[in-house]
């Protein structure tokens, strides 16, 4: 029996047909497109709100990482599809609150409200797809998703950057309800992936302590880990850039969106290419190599900003390479991390994303308490996360070949 072979259901091949795949794409892809969408919105919001803009993705993380905490045991406990039917409701209200908000507290805590429902779409697509292939498989249908979801990141900001010059930042949250509609009808296409005898039959407070056993995973939490301090640095980028871009170097905001696809441009390129390559090398090299570079680059990154040489061009290169590098990082992660706890695939994507974007909390705030009103707080945190990222990589072993 081969490696994809080894968990692969009798309906693997419905499962794995594009319907399924776009689904479970757009499911990933909610994190990003819930903040990305109104990225270049967000000097003018400050504006509006009178009040510190970077706390809405604060409030966003927070709320996505607690919430991934519940959603994972119940999800393990009653199946798939009930908790994004939830989750899906969940957003769509949080969206809606977030549009009518008026002022910074109302808006950081309706983007909390929306995260709780939020979180459910790439959890439960990261665990269904550990219920139904192997590590290697799940890399590549990982690798797959990230290529289809890139589209959220691309389009996100485009469509931010061109709504706000005929409309005020409010409309970008009533499309997300929009959206939220969409996905929660689409739902009722999607198959359950985790049956009866498989799921979890233990009380649910015994459940939650699953998350207990997982961090005693060693093997577990090194993979976590790593992908949670790269996604520090991620989102480092993701909450500065818009300043770094528009207000530092006087970007106009409709074309802050091509700057950023550039990235997502990178990033589908590499997941393409990893699609072929985790056939070719165990998912610990790959993940060392790529989590090297991306090391190199965010020190090239800090280097320049510090001594102010470079200028844009040299932050543009820097962050295609660091960001490029996450099609490989976070689908050998995730999958080497979820391979190492089976029999709990909900509690252990769950904690993967609790983790993984609520480091971005450790970014915005540090941007926000930190910022010196220069690309430099943003590099320095790029760079000294990433290389957190590359040394936890390179003190995992490579498995013997079987």
């Amino acid at each position: 029996m081969t490696d994809s072979q080894a968990r692969t259901p009798p309906n693997a091949v419905k499962t794995s047909g594009l319907p399924f795949v776009l689904i479970l794409s757009a499911l990933m892809a909610f994190t990003s497109l819930s903040t990305d969408i109104y990225l270049p919105a967000m000097p003018a919001m400050a504006k509006a709100l009178h009040g510190n803009v970077e706390l809405t993705i604060t409030g966003f993380l927070v709320g996505f990482c607690i919430a991934q905490l519940i959603w994972g045991p119940l999800s393990d406990h009653f199946g798939r599809r009930k908790p994004l039917f939830a989750g899906l409701a969940l957003f769509i209200i949080g969206s809606v609150g977030c549009a009518l908000s008026t002022d910074i507290p109302q808006i950081v805590f309706w983007r909390v409200f929306q995260a709780l429902g939020a979180c459910t779409g790439p959890m439960l697509a990261r665990a269904m797809i550990r219920d139904l292939f192997s590590r290697t498989r799940a890399a590549q249908m990982l690798s797959t998703l990230m290529v289809v979801m890139a589209i959220a990141p691309i389009a996100g900001p485009l469509i931010g950057g061109q709504m706000i010059i005929f409309t005020s930042w409010h409309a970008i949250f009533w499309l997300l309800a929009v959206i939220g509609t969409v996905m929660f009808i689409s739902l009722y296409w999607l198959p359950e992936t985790l049956p009866e005898e498989k799921r979890v039959k233990a009380s649910l407070p015994g459940a939650f302590r699953n998350y207990l056993q997982l961090l005693k995973n060693k093997t577990f939490m090194r993979f976590t880990l790593c992908v949670t301090f790269y996604y520090v640095a991620a989102y480092a980028f993701i909450t500065g850039s818009p300043f770094v871009y528009i207000t530092y170097f006087g970007i106009d905001p409709q074309h802050y969106g091509w700057l950023f696809a550039l990235n997502i441009v990178g990033l589908m390129g590499v997941s393409m290419l990893n699609r072929r390559l985790v056939h070719r090398y165990p998912l610990e090299v790959l993940l060392k190599r790529a989590v090297v570079v991306a090391a190199l680059a965010a020190l090239v990154l800090a280097f320049g900003a510090k001594l102010n040489i470079g200028g844009m061009l040299l932050i543009l290169a820097c962050i295609f390479v660091f960001f490029s590098m996450n099609g490989v990082i976070a689908a050998t992660s995730t999958a080497a991390a979820l391979d190492a706890a089976p029999n709990v695939a909900g509690s252990a994507s769950a904690l993967i994303g609790a983790l993984q974007y609520g480091s971005g909390i450790i970014s915005s705030l540090l941007l926000a308490l930190m910022s010196d009103g220069t690309p430099w707080t943003m590099a320095w945190i790029i760079a000294v996360f990433t290389v957190a990222s590359a040394l936890i990589a390179l003190t995992t072993r490579v498995p013997k070949a079987q």
